[in-house]
């Protein structure tokens, strides 16, 4: 899935083109929510392909998880992450709050 898909491209006057604001939505928690702890090596498109069986949806874990930083390539060892049970519903909602 491509998230940008939806997002608004605007033209400069010199041609360049640039997307318009990304909106997230925020994301319920849900009994069914799984938490892991992170380990040494581990990042977010592994752990989102791991889930999900797809490395591209590594924004919902970011996006579930705001108090993480994500100034590195991987994860900080040990720390929680909520990953979401209903990828599809995160889905739905970013692309309703992007449709532009």
């Amino acid at each position: 899935m491509n998230r940008y898909s939806n997002i608004e491209q605007y033209k400069t006057p010199t041609g360049k083109t640039y997307l318009g604001t990304t909106y997230y939505p925020e994301i319920p928690y849900d009994d069914n929510d799984i938490y892991v702890y992170t380990i040494q090596g581990d990042r977010l498109d592994n752990l989102s392909f791991q889930f999900y069986q797809d490395s591209t949806l590594y924004w919902i874990i970011a996006a579930a998880n705001p108090t993480i930083s994500l100034n590195s390539f991987y994860l900080p060892i040990g720390s929680q992450l909520r990953i979401p049970a209903n990828p599809d519903s995160v889905i739905n909602s970013f692309n309703n709050l992007n449709n532009g």
